[in-house]
C-alpha cells in the first residue's frame, strides 16, 4: 500500500513540474479558439510566445504544444509572415503529426526532408486539397478496376465487391455493394488446415476484370478454397453458378498475384494450389497452358507484382504476335562467388498465340523466356534485387513503350527504394540473345547450335513461310531446347545505366505514369509513387532524373498505398489501401500561391497566368500564350525579386544577447542567403558571431557593430529571391519605460514602414524574469516536498517489515532448536571397498568410535542436500518378519527399514548431533545401531565380499 502511494505521488509531483515548466517557457494561446473539433487557424507569434528565448527555442524546435493546440512554423502552404500555423484539437485527442523542423546546417545545401532527400513541398493530412474518401466495415481494398469512360470504379475488398462514382467516390448513395463472405462452414475448415481465422479464413477479392460487355469476371480466396464467378453490371449482382478457382486464383492472399484478360483469355501468375507451385497460365478457354517442372524448373518460389500486354501485332512488318510480359522476384538460380543474391527480379514473356507442342511440351508454353532485370548503383555495384511494382507506358509503335520498376531490398532491416526505367526494345534484344543452361547445378551461357527455328520465338510471316503455322508445328528439337533452356545470358538494363531516383529511408510500394504535355510541346513523365508509410510522393522525370515535386501524407494512421490508379477523364489519382480507398487530383496548382512558388515547383500540370497559378488543361490552346512554365530549368520567367510580401521588422537588443532573424523558405530546396549592409555574409560559424540555418541567422552575442540592415534571400534554381528584411539596432543601454526607440536604418530604396508601437510596460512583479524566480522556487519546494515525502514513506515501509519479522522472530526460536537438535546429517563421501576381512571389520569398529562417526553401506536412501530440510525423524516401529534369504549375513533382520531403503551405490556419512542436544528418538536409534554393530563383531561372512546390504 505505501509503494502504491509513494507513486501515485511521484507521478502527481512528475504532472505538476512539467505543467510548471510548460507555464515558464509559453504564454497561452490565443482567445476564442474553437476546440470542439480539428480546424486551422494562424496566429501572430507575439500572441504564442512574447520573450525572445521562447522565440529562439521555437525556432529550434519547430514546435510547439498545449492540451489542446498544437503549433508549428508555417513553413508549408499558405504562410503569413509573422504567423504560425496552429491546429485545435480536442482535450482528449493527441495532435497529428506536424512534421519534422528544418535541420539547421550550411546555407550552400537545401534542406532535406524526413527521408533524407530533396523535396519541394510536404502536405499532410489536413492540407490534402480536393480529396475524397470512401470506406465501409470491409478491409484490403486493393484490387482496382477502373472504367473511365463508363465512370466507375470497382473495388475488390475483403468479403464485397463496390461500384463507385468517379466523379466522387465519396458522394453517398452513389455506391453499389455485393456482399460475398465465405460461409461459416468453409471458415471452419480453414481454421482447421491451421490458417488464421483473423486475416486468412475470408474470402478476398484477387481478380477482378472485364469479361464482355455485360459481366464482370472476379475470382477470390474463399477461405482456402478459391472460387470465381460472374457479374451482371446492369444489377450489380453475382450470378447463381460459381466455378473452382484452384486454377485462377492463389489460396494464400497475401501471395503474389497478378492477372488480365485478353481478347477473351485469361492470363494469371501466381503461387497455385495449396502447397503454392508458382506458375504462369492461361486458364481460359480450355485447354489450361501452363509452365514446365521439369527436368528445369521453369519458375523458383516466384512472387509475381504484374503483367502487362504489348500489341506487337499493330502495324507489324513482320507479323508478330502480341505478347503478354509478367514482372516477379524469384530465388536465384545463377549463383556464382561474383553473384552472392538469393533473389533476383525477373520479366517473362509469353505469345498470345502460344497453344503449347504437338508431344513434347504439351500443353506447356513453347515461348517462355525470362530474363533478370538489373537495378543497380553501378559506382558502387548496389544491386536493388526484389521488384515491388511495375508500370507499362504505351506508345506506338510498340517496341518504344516503356516501363518503370519499384525495386528494393530483400534484407528487411534496410529500408532503401528505387525506380529503374526499361524499354520494351531493350527486352526483346535480350530474349534475342545469348542462352543459359545448366550444367552440374551450374548455370553458365550456352555456346553450343541453338537449334532452327529459334526456341522460344512467336510465330511470324517466316515462320509460316516455312509451314509452321503455330506452335503445334515446331520441331521436336526446337520444343526440346526450349523445355531446357528457359533463362537468357544477358540481363535487361535500365535507361541511362542507373536508377531514375534513389531513396533512402522509403519503402516505395506502387508507381503509377501520366504522359502530360507541357507549354513547350514536349511530353513529361508525371510519376505517382506510394509508400508503405502511407505517402504519395509526386514527381517528374526532366532530363533523365526525378525531380520530387511535392509529398502528401495521404492517411492519419500509418499504412501502405496497395493500389494506384489514375482517371485522364477525372483528373484524378485513386489510392487503394487496406483501409479504404482515396481520391485526388492530379494536381493543385492552388498551392502555388507566388509566381516563384509556381515556376520552382516545375510541374507539367501548372502555369504562371500573370496573376495565380493555373492548371493548363483549363485554359484552352489558343489561350495559353499568356502562361509562363519553365520543366526543364524552372527558374525562367518571374521578372519580380520578391516572393509575394515580404517580411520587414526592426528589433532592438541588449548587447550580449542572442537574437534569432527569422527567414522562412517557401520551397524546401531553397537555400536561405544572407546580405548585411548590402554584403553577403561569409564565415558562418561561432568565432565569426552568427550561425546561418534554415530558419533564419542567429547572432550570438550581438555586439555594437553587428548592428544594421539585414536581408535573407531564398536562392534556389540560381534565382535570389528577397525573403525577409530585417534593422537591428545593439543597444549597451537599457531602454526605460516612455522612451522611444532610435530610428530604423535610413539607407534603403524604399521608404520602410514605421516600426510597430512598443509593448506597455508591465510591473515588475509580472516580468519574465521575475516569473521565472517564482517557479523555479516553486519547482524546488514541490521537489524538497518529494524528496521529504518519499524518505518517510520509505522509512514507515522498513519499520512495518521489522516489525514483522521481530514477530516471527518471537514465536519461532523454540522450533528451531528442535531441528537442530534433531538434525542428522546424511553427506556422500568416497572410499574404497577393497582389502582383508578384518581390516573392514576394524575400519567398521573404528567408525563407531572416533567423532561419533558410522559409515554404512545403504540400500536405497538418497543423500540430503541441505541441512535445514531435513524433518524430525519420526518413531522407528519394528521390523516386519523378512524371509531367509536376507539373513544370509546375519545383519539384515535386525535393521532398520530405512536403512535398508538406502542407496547402495555410495557411502553415507551419519553426523550425530551432540548428547546434550539430542531428542529421545535419536537414542532409540543409536543404541540400536549399537546392538547391531556388536553383534556384527561375532557374525562370520559367508563368502570374502560382502553383499549390497552388509555394514
Amino acid at each position: 500500500m505505501s509503494c502504491k502511494v509513494a507513486y501515485l505521488f511521484t507521478l502527481f509531483c512528475r504532472l505538476t513540474l512539467e505543467s510548471q515548466l510548460t507555464a515558464l517557457r509559453c504564454a497561452q494561446p490565443p482567445e476564442n479558439i474553437p476546440t470542439s473539433k480539428s480546424s486551422w487557424f494562424s496566429t501572430p507569434a507575439d500572441n504564442i510566445c512574447g520573450n525572445t528565448s521562447w522565440e529562439l527555442n521555437l525556432q529550434r524546435s519547430g514546435f510547439w504544444r498545449k492540451p489542446s493546440v498544437a503549433c508549428s512554423l508555417g513553413r508549408r502552404g499558405a504562410w503569413s509572415p509573422g504567423y504560425f500555423d496552429c491546429l485545435t484539437l480536442p482535450v482528449c485527442r493527441a495532435p497529428p503529426p506536424i512534421g519534422r523542423p528544418r535541420p539547421w546546417g550550411s546555407p550552400e545545401v537545401p534542406p532535406l526532408d524526413s527521408h533524407g532527400s530533396l523535396t519541394d513541398w510536404r502536405s499532410l493530412v489536413p492540407g490534402l486539397l480536393g480529396s475524397r474518401w470512401f470506406n465501409s466495415s470491409s478491409q484490403n481494398y486493393s484490387t482496382l478496376l477502373l472504367e473511365d469512360q463508363a465512370g466507375v470504379l470497382y473495388v475488390g475488398a475483403r468479403g464485397a465487391i463496390f461500384a463507385l462514382v468517379t466523379r466522387d467516390i465519396g458522394a453517398a448513395g452513389s455506391s453499389r455493394t455485393i456482399n460475398w463472405e465465405a460461409s461459416a462452414g468453409q471458415k471452419l475448415q480453414c481454421l482447421n488446415k491451421g490458417r488464421d481465422n483473423q486475416t486468412e479464413c475470408f474470402n478476398h477479392i484477387r481478380f477482378l476484370q472485364r469479361f464482355n460487355e455485360t459481366h464482370l469476371y472476379v475470382c477470390g480466396t474463399h477461405a482456402f478454397r478459391p472460387m470465381c464467378t460472374y457479374i451482371d453490371v446492369d444489377h450489380f449482382t453475382l450470378s447463381s453458378g460459381f466455378e473452382d478457382g484452384r486454377e485462377k486464383c492463389p489460396y494464400d492472399p497475401t501471395n503474389g498475384y497478378t492477372g488480365l484478360f485478353v481478347d477473351g483469355e485469361m492470363y494469371t501468375a501466381s503461387q497455385y494450389d495449396f502447397r503454392s507451385s508458382p506458375d504462369i497460365r492461361r486458364n481460359y478457354p480450355y485447354p489450361t497452358v501452363k509452365t514446365e517442372e521439369g527436368p528445369i524448373r521453369w519458375l523458383l518460389e516466384a512472387n509475381f507484382v504484374g503483367s502487362a500486354l504489348v500489341r506487337d501485332s499493330v502495324n507489324s512488318s513482320v507479323g508478330d504476335d502480341d505478347k503478354i510480359y509478367f514482372f516477379f522476384t524469384e530465388r536465384s538460380q545463377e549463383q556464382s562467388p561474383f553473384f552472392s543474391q538469393t533473389r533476383v527480379a525477373r520479366v517473362a514473356r509469353v505469345c498470345k498465340g502460344d497453344w503449347g507442342g504437338l508431344r513434347t511440351l504439351q500443353k506447356k508454353w513453347t515461348s517462355f523466356l525470362k530474363a533478370r532485370l538489373v537495378c543497380s548503383i553501378p559506382d558502387y555495384e548496389f544491386h536493388l534485387n526484389v521488384l515491388r511494382s511495375v508500370f507499362l507506358v504505351e506508345a506506338q509503335p510498340a517496341q518504344s513503350s516503356i516501363f518503370y520498376g519499384v525495386f528494393g531490398l530483400e534484407w528487411t532491416n534496410v529500408k532503401t527504394s528505387a525506380i529503374c526505367r526499361y524499354s520494351v526494345e531493350d527486352v526483346q534484344k535480350t530474349f534475342d540473345g545469348p542462352f543459359m543452361e545448366s550444367q552440374e547445378s551450374k548455370w553458365i551461357e550456352y555456346t553450343g547450335k541453338v537449334p532452327e527455328p529459334r526456341p522460344g520465338s512467336c510465330i511470324t510471316d517466316a515462320f509460316r513461310a516455312r509451314g509452321i503455322n503455330s506452335s503445334r508445328d515446331l520441331p521436336d528439337e526446337v520444343l526440346n531446347f526450349a523445355r531446357r533452356h528457359p533463362l537468357m545470358s544477358r540481363h535487361v538494363r535500365p535507361q541511362e545505366e542507373r536508377p531514375l531516383l534513389f531513396k533512402r529511408n522509403v519503402g516505395y510500394t506502387q508507381i503509377a505514369v501520366r504522359r502530360v504535355t507541357a507549354l513547350d510541346g514536349r511530353p513529361y513523365h508525371v510519376l505517382f509513387i506510394g509508400t508503405d508509410e502511407g505517402w504519395l510522393h509526386r514527381a517528374v522525370e526532366v532530363g533523365g532524373r526525378v525531380h520530387i515535386i511535392e509529398e502528401l501524407q495521404l492517411f492519419e494512421k500509418t499504412q501502405p498505398v496497395d493500389r494506384l490508379v489514375i482517371s485522364p477523364l477525372q483528373r484524378s489519382i485513386y489510392i487503394g489501401s487496406p483501409t479504404g480507398v482515396l481520391q485526388l487530383p492530379l494536381s493543385t496548382c492552388s498551392r502555388y500561391t507566388s509566381c516563384f512558388d509556381c515556376i520552382f515547383a516545375r510541374d507539367p500540370f501548372c502555369a504562371w497566368n500573370g496573376s495565380a497559378c493555373a492548371d493548363i488543361d483549363l485554359h484552352p490552346h489558343f489561350l495559353r500564350s499568356g502562361l509562363i512554365q519553365d520543366i526543364l530549368k524552372g527558374n525562367r520567367g518571374c521578372k519580380n525579386t520578391k516572393d509575394g510580401p515580404t517580411v520587414f521588422r526592426v528589433r532592438s537588443v541588449m548587447a550580449g544577447d542572442d537574437v534569432l532573424l527569422q527567414c522562412e523558405l517557401r520551397s524546401n530546396l531553397a537555400a536561405p542567403r544572407w546580405t548585411f549592409n548590402g554584403r553577403e555574409l561569409q564565415g558562418y560559424g561561432l568565432d565569426s558571431g552568427f550561425r546561418v540555418g534554415t530558419d533564419g541567422l542567429l547572432l550570438i552575442g550581438a555586439r555594437a557593430e553587428q548592428s544594421g540592415h539585414y536581408a535573407c534571400f531564398a536562392v534556389e534554381n540560381g534565382v535570389h529571391v528577397l525573403a525577409a528584411n530585417y534593422t537591428v539596432r545593439v543597444r549597451t543601454e537599457t531602454v526605460q519605460p516612455g522612451e522611444s526607440a532610435p530610428p530604423p536604418f535610413p539607407a534603403t530604396e524604399r521608404p520602410l514602414p514605421s516600426p510597430p508601437a512598443p509593448l506597455e510596460p508591465v510591473p515588475l512583479p509580472q516580468t519574465f524574469r521575475n516569473m521565472e524566480t517564482v517557479y523555479i522556487s516553486l519547482v524546488a519546494i514541490l521537489g524538497g516536498l518529494c524528496l521529504v515525502l518519499s524518505v518517510v514513506l520509505l522509512y514507515m515501509s522498513f519499520s512495518a517489515r521489522t516489525a514483522r519479522r521481530g514477530k516471527r522472530g518471537q514465536q519461532g526460536p523454540g522450533r528451531n532448536e528442535r531441528k537442530r537438535s534433531s538434525h542428522m546429517e546424511l553427506k556422500t563421501i568416497s572410499s574404497r571397498c577393497n582389502g582383508e576381512r578384518a581390516e573392514r571389520d576394524e575400519r567398521m569398529a573404528g567408525a563407531t568410535t572416533v567423532d561419533g562417526l558410522l559409515q554404512i553401506v545403504p540400500g536405497e536412501g538418497q543423500a540430503s542436500p541441505s541441512k535445514d530440510s531435513l524433518p524430525p525423524a519420526p518413531p522407528l516401529p519394528a521390523p516386519p518378519p523378512l524371509p531367509s534369504s536376507e539373513y544370509a549375513n546375519g545383519l539384515s533382520a535386525t535393521l532398520p527399514s530405512v536403512l535398508r531403503k538406502m542407496n547402495g551405490n555410495s557411502y553415507v556419512l551419519l553426523r550425530q548431533a551432540d548428547s546434550d542436544t539430542t531428542s529421545p528418538l535419536y537414542h532409540s536409534f543409536t543404541e540400536e545401531l549399537n546392538r547391531i554393530l556388536e553383534k556384527r563383531k561375532h557374525t562370520q561372512l559367508v563368502t570374502s565380499q560382502p553383499d549390497e546390504s552388509s555394514v
